[in-house]
């Protein structure tokens, strides 16, 4: 059954975003805590913390700031066991149990970090080890196997399916030569159906899905934010319900027969080059 909302990650304070890099780099502080209010007005159900290659103090007083403004829990968005640690510390318990993003099978170390503060980990399962390599899970079997050792992690460090969140990684669908949609599309309907998984959540950093695209169609209609929905309206039934996203744009699924859903379609069709060319075929 598909959820019946979406949850939704406010992305915007961010390093990786260039317009909230500048205000980091400026250290524009009142700039950043204005991103935080105005994802909490706009109905973000957390607010994503990522400040980069800096001093965990300053993601501690940051944190801090952010929850002086917006009265929503964080997500501690970090692979930096330092910065987590400052950022998970700084939490008030009051906004409600914060999120940590993320942990992979190559960082279980951070699973420590409940010592200082109980969390709800986004657990990362688009890459793993093999033979002892980090190397990118290829197949869905892959994302789905990397996906059951961090559940199994996470239920022997005394969270339930309920606190944890899977992240089986998305990639752009205007550079997807190598089919990760279809190892993505497949992931999510090995975890649907695995009664282990009952009661997890399900999350995809979506703004990465449509990065590399235009934003308007040669008639000038849009192109990502259809797109987007189009891939929520096949996952969201396979138990996707939680989105890494902009808190300004309208999310959600979208009428069969709409153009950007066949287009989606087709896409799972084909595989290799014939993908990228049907995308351009959309946008063009």
């Amino acid at each position: 059954m598909a959820p019946s909302r979406l949850t939704l990650i406010g992305e915007s304070i961010n390093d990786s975003v260039p317009s909230t890099h500048a205000l980091f780099e400026a250290n524009d502080v009142a700039g950043i805590i204005g991103l935080a209010r105005s994802q909490s007005e706009l109905g973000a159900d957390y607010i994503d913390v990522n400040v980069g290659p800096r001093p965990a103090d300053f993601m501690a007083d940051l944190v801090r700031a952010v929850q002086a403004v917006a009265a929503k829990p964080l997500s501690i968005d970090s692979p930096d066991p330092a910065l987590a640690e400052a950022g998970l510390a700084a939490c008030d318990p009051v906004r409600g149990t914060p999120i940590l993003n993320s942990i992979s099978p190559l960082r279980l170390a951070m699973f420590d970090l409940l010592a200082v503060c109980r969390f709800r980990p986004i657990l990362l399962a688009s890459e793993n080890l093999r033979d002892g390599t980090e190397s990118p899970c290829l197949t869905a079997e892959e994302t789905y196997a990397a996906a059951r050792l961090l559940l199994e992690t996470a239920r022997s460090r005394g969270l339930s399916n309920d606190d944890c969140i899977i992240d089986p990684g998305i990639a752009p669908i205007g550079a997807d030569s190598e089919n990760n949609i279809h190892r993505l599309m497949g992931a999510l309907r090995l975890i649907h159906d695995d009664p282990a998984f009952a009661g997890v959540h399900v999350s995809v950093g979506l703004s990465n899905f449509t990065v590399m695209l235009p934003p308007r169609r040669a008639d000038g209609s849009p192109v990502k934010l259809p797109l987007a929905n189009a891939f929520l309206t096949r996952a969201m039934p396979l138990g996707l319900d939680t989105i890494i996203g902009s808190a300004k744009l309208a999310y959600g699924p979208l009428p069969e027969g709409h153009p950007a859903l066949q287009c989606f379609d087709d896409c799972l069709a084909v595989s290799g080059f014939d993908v990228l060319m049907r995308v351009q075929d959309f946008y063009s």
